[in-house]
This record gives structure tokens, C-alpha cells and sequence, in this order.
């Protein structure tokens, strides 16, 4: 799963029409993928982002299987889970204000020390154990904030900037599916404690290379004057952001559904193959949102996604067979990845100019506190799939109201 995707304000000196050119000068092919991939530096930013971050899908499954009991690693790898939400908006702000290679490499070194220091003492290690866990989460570089915020230094027009967004959702869903697997096969072949020393490895690797790239180098922030809410001042900053509350719910609740699911069937697999096919099936949906995206005026693409997306529940509620199960979760799973680019494009416009990055963290922030309280209420719900349901629907009433409210702050097609 992913759990958060936003897209900063051009920064360093950029015109801001470098990221928001008018949307009817598109290329007469469609952006892809490849052709974002081809820009100079692109390459390089995405693997160190994923490498930077692979520790937020490895340290809760390592976590897990090193505790001595399930009910201590479950509240540990939870604290690990909900803490980034608390260090990333304070990381932000330091990037916006001070350039990005400084919160990036402080935070990638702290949290690759301490994720050593974790693997030598242990998941059980008792109250020093759940200092160093949530001392790792908090010092978690801003990555996926910082490169939303290189991407219009880098891409040559809005139409490659609003496919390089897509392309960050869709490798958070990487960093989802590929760390626990990596986390589970280091276990295996070695501990637990080597895969916590592997996530250690690859947080300090990512953080340092992200931080040497030319374009980081070149990055500079931009001025503006002193405001203690920062991106938090707009209104309706504050109402995307509850939306997202909501929508982290969603995929919360769906991992304690697919556990009740799978004893619902009396089939074990259901409860890992429910979130994987949601995982996988976002990657697609990313590929299919830059080649074939729908052409609507910029302020009805979030409301129409998210009501899109709340619809796309319907089909797991009810008495349905265990296959139909797998193959109705792969739906909204496909649409996820879209609604958060459109979350992205949504945040630049919304964020005061120099609080971008710090917008993004708040983004974190927003969906972690969601993905808990999804996870407590589907508890509480008997695993039922109308909670996520639900939470979806909520979120997409929220975003309609704010695509009212807000409708000037999204310039209409022309003029984006």
C-alpha cells in the first residue's frame, strides 16, 4: 500500500510556470512512463527514493518477526508505523527553509544508525527497543516530499511533471510490495535483526545518493516570509488533508477485512493476497492513469476519482466467494494510485509558495493517523469490508465539498 504521495510547488528559483504551463500544450503523444525515466537525473532521484525508503515496508514485518510475542511486535511495529507522521512535517519545513540535502541526509544517517543500533539490541529489547523504533520513524528522510519538489527542475513541461507525480505513487506501492517481501527472505536466509541491518543499509545509501544528486545540489528553496501554519493556513489545505484521513481508513481497514476474509473462507492466503492484489494492482493503475487519463476540468478530477473510488467498494460488501473476493479488491486498488496523483497536483496548488515539501509530510501525517484509525474502527467492526466502504465514501464527500469551495484555487483546463 502506499502511504503517502504529494507534489510540491516548483522551488529554487523556478518559474512557476515551469511545473503549470498551459495543459493544452501536452505533447501529441502521450507522456509515459519511459519518457519520464529519460530525463537527465530521473533515473538516479527515483532508485535512491525507493532505496531511501524500502525501510518503511522492511522495519514493521522485520519488527514483527523478531518480537518475542505477537502483541509486543504489533505494538511496536505500529509505533514505527504512526511516527514518520510526526517527524516528516518538522523534516519538511526544515527543507523548505533550508534546502533539501540538509533534513534528507541528517534524517537518512539518523535513521540508519539507529535502525543498526535496533538490530543489534533487538525488537524485544523492552522500553530502550521502542525509544530506538520510534526515534526511526521520526528521523525518516523527507524523500517523497523532496523529489514531488525536483520534478519541475527536471521535466520539460507540466504534462511530464504531472506523470513524474504518478510515477512517485506508483513506486511507493514498490516500496509497500517489495519491502516486506525483502524483510520476510532476509529473515529466512539470515534474522530478522539482519533484515533491520539490511533496512539500516539501504535508508543510509538512498538518503546519501538522493542527496548527491545534481539536481538536489542545484536546489535552492524558495523565499517567503515567516508563518508558524505553513502549508496549513489555507482552508481548504486543512480540508484535503481530513479527506486523506479518510482515505488512509480505507486501506487500513481493508488489511484487518482481509484477515477476517480469510477466516470468513477458511482460506489463510486471503489475508496477505487481499492487500498484495490492492499493492499490485496500484502499480497498474498508475501505468493506465499517465497513458490513458480522463480529460475533465482540473477542479472535477478529485471529486470524480474519489467518488469513483468509494463506488468501487460496493462489490466486496456482501456474501461473495473467496475468488470474487481477490478479484473485486483489485478495483479500487487500481484507482488508488490515480486519486493520489490527483492528491498531488490538488497539494500544489493549495500550498503557499515555499511550503511544499512540509505539505507533503502533513500529507503523511493525514493518511497514517487514517490508516490507524481504520485499522481500531474494522477491529471494533468485525472485519467488515463496509468500513472501508464507509471511510471511502466520506472521503470523497469531503473532497466534493472542497472542490466547491475551493474551485478558484484550480485553474481550469487552459490556464493549467
Amino acid at each position: 500500500m502506499a502511504l503517502q504521495s504529494a507534489a510540491p510547488e516548483p522551488a529554487g528559483g523556478a518559474p512557476p510556470t515551469t511545473a503549470l504551463e498551459d495543459r493544452t500544450q501536452n505533447p501529441v503523444q502521450p507522456v509515459t512512463f519511459s519518457s519520464v525515466l529519460r530525463q537527465r537525473g530521473c533515473i538516479l532521484l527515483a532508485t535512491a527514493a525507493v532505496l531511501g525508503r524500502l525501510q518503511l515496508g522492511m522495519v514493521p514485518v522485520a519488527i514483527l518477526l523478531d518480537a518475542h510475542s505477537l502483541a509486543v511486535g504489533g505494538v511496536l511495529a505500529a509505533l514505527y508505523s504512526i511516527t514518520p507522521g510526526v517527524g516528516q512535517p518538522a523534516l519538511g519545513r526544515l527543507a523548505d527553509r533550508r534546502g533539501i540535502r540538509l533534513p534528507v541526509v541528517a534524517g537518512g544517517t539518523a535513521a540508519a544508525a539507529t535502525l543498526a543500533v535496533l538490530s543489534f539490541v533487538g525488537s524485544s529489547g523492552g522500553f530502550p527497543a521502542a525509544v530506538l523504533i520510534v526515534v526511526a520513524g521520526m528521523a525518516c528522510p523527507p524523500l517523497e516530499g523532496s523529489i514531488r519538489a525536483l520534478w519541475p527542475r527536471i521535466m520539460p513541461d507540466a504534462a511530464h511533471v504531472r506523470a513524474a507525480c504518478a510515477l512517485d505513487s506508483t513506486l511507493q506501492e514498490v516500496v509497500y510490495v517489495l519491502g516486506p517481501v525483502l524483510a520476510i527472505s532476509l529473515s529466512v536466509a539470515a534474522s530478522p535483526r539482519a533484515a533491520l541491518a539490511t533496512a539500516a543499509a539501504l535508508t543510509l545509501i538512498g538518503s546519501c545518493a538522493f542527496a548527491a544528486a545534481p539536481a538536489c545540489r542545484r536546489w535552492a528553496p524558495t523565499p517567503r516570509t515567516s508563518d508558524w501554519l505553513g502549508p496549513l493556513r489555507p482552508s481548504a489545505m486543512r480540508f484535503l488533508l481530513l479527506a486523506m484521513v479518510f482515505l488512509g481508513g480505507t486501506v487500513g481497514a481493508l488489511d484487518v477485512a482481509a484477515v477476517a476474509a480469510a477466516a470468513r473462507y477458511d482460506n489463510g492466503w486471503l489475508a496477505g493476497a487481499l492487500p498484495a492484489g490492492f499493492a499490485l494492482a496500484g502499480l497498474v493503475g498508475g501505468v493506465l492513469f499517465v497513458r490513458y487519463r480522463p480529460r475533465l476540468p482540473r477542479h472535477q478530477e478529485l471529486p470524480v476519482a474519489a467518488g469513483v473510488f468509494a463506488v468501487a467498494w460496493l462489490p466486496l460488501v456482501g456474501d461473495v466467494g473467496a475468488l470474487t473476493v481477490v478479484l473485486a479488491v483489485l478495483l479500487p486498488g487500481l484507482l488508488f494510485v490515480p486519486l493520489l496523483t490527483l492528491v498531488s497536483l490538488s497539494l500544489t496548488d493549495l500550498a503557499p509558495p515555499g511550503t511544499g515539501t512540509e505539505a507533503v509530510g502533513w500529507l503523511s501525517t493525514a493518511i497514517r493517523v487514517g490508516l490507524a484509525a481504520g485499522t481500531a474502527l474494522a477491529g471494533h467492526g468485525a472485519g467488515s469490508f463496509t468500513i472501508p466502504l464507509a471511510s471511502a465514501a466520506v472521503c470523497a464527500l469531503v473532497l466534493a465539498a472542497l472542490s466547491r469551495s475551493a474551485r478558484c484555487a484550480w485553474p481550469e483546463d487552459g490556464t493549467k
